[in-house]
């Protein structure tokens, strides 16, 4: 906060061995009469939503019979239409192994369809499978893939299958539910020419609601929400006498799934990264990150979790996430080096 990297933060965690901890700092903005934040406080947590609740909706699918990993995209999504469009499998989506070469950011003045057009129909610079490139574009086509199962939209069945059944309550899609006095302001925003609170800060996410709701970013939550559901994971997917996901599938959450590119990456979750879970978990600790400053990890062998969130992109974005992994890094760092080995 000194260093202005956010105006504050809610850092959250819990374990096996310690009871669960939930600590409020600073305010919603730089603005010394702007509220302060507290436990409950939401916010757009941006890329988290790639893993809760897109790739955990896939994934549970999966666990389900409804879905395989090696299914064509396009036997779900027939309007598909590129040279590769054959070789794409839904492992691809969950892994972030789809070479699209090219950030939605730069398509938003499209609209929703020439956003979705784009996705559909652009070239992969590689052949899926082939190398890893993190893209919103995945997510979004795993989110339609789980659209097209359960034949409703995306907030409906994580609603229904997630947030409800785990009593996350001040989680959603769509945060008009909630006093927009209780939301964290993402960032002062020269393209729409406002400060954005209460709507989508991801500029593609926020123009695909013209038409649906987009796997890749857009759900807002609070620390103890995600901790809720982060707790689930960590009890094997078993909770309040509900199984979520079976062994088997969590074991696949923290295995590389990547090892033949030289990378590592869980079925649906990040895996191992130091960059921000730092030097002190374990090699199966599972996470996601969130461009607006926000983080959320697991490791699964010593049972233990970490949520922090943040709006580090108030009152505008950084050049580079070097600040703010930092952070993430060194918070990461603190909390598992007092969780027993």
């Amino acid at each position: 906060m000194e260093e202005n990297v956010f105006p504050g933060c809610v850092v959250g965690f819990l374990s096996s061995k310690t009871p669960q901890t939930v600590l409020a700092f600073g305010r919603q903005t730089y603005d010394r009469a702007s509220p302060p934040l507290h436990e409950n406080s939401i916010f757009d947590v941006a890329s988290i939503t790639k893993a809760i609740p897109t790739s955990c909706l896939a994934l549970r699918s999966l666990d389900e019979g409804k879905l395989r990993l090696d299914d064509r995209v396009n036997e779900y999504l027939p309007k598909l239409r590129n040279s590769y469009k054959d070789k794409l499998l839904v492992r691809h989506l969950l892994t972030q192994t789809v070479a699209y070469g090219f950030r939605l950011s730069a398509l938003k003045d499209l609209g929703a369809m020439g956003i979705l057009n784009a996705i559909l129909t652009t070239e992969f610079a590689a052949e899926p499978g082939s190398t890893f490139f993190y893209s919103n574009a995945s997510s979004i086509l795993l989110g339609m893939i789980v659209e097209n199962l359960r034949e409703e939209c995306l907030a409906v069945s994580a609603q229904r299958e997630f947030f409800d059944p785990l009593g996350m309550t001040r989680t959603s899609f769509f945060p008009e539910d909630f006093p927009t006095n209780e939301i964290v302001p993402t960032e002062v925003d020269p393209w729409r020419g406002r400060t954005i609170v209460g709507e989508v800060h991801d500029e593609s996410a926020w123009v695909l609601r013209q038409s649906m709701v987009a796997g890749s970013a857009g759900l807002f939550s609070t620390v103890p929400d995600i901790l809720r559901f982060l707790g689930m994971m960590l009890d094997d997917g078993f909770t309040g006498g509900t199984r979520y996901f079976s062994k088997d599938c969590i074991e696949q959450m923290c295995t590389n799934q990547v090892a033949h590119l030289g990378l590592q990456t869980g079925l649906g979750w990040e895996l191992n990264q130091a960059r921000y879970m730092g030097n002190r978990c374990s090699l199966s600790t599972i996470g996601k990150t969130g461009f607006t400053g926000c983080v959320c990890m697991c490791d699964m062998r010593r049972h233990c979790a970490l949520v922090m969130l943040s709006n580090c992109t108030f009152p505008s974005r950084k050049p580079d996430t070097r600040a703010i992994d930092d952070v993430r890094r060194d918070i990461a760092d603190m909390v598992f080096s007092e969780i027993p080995r």
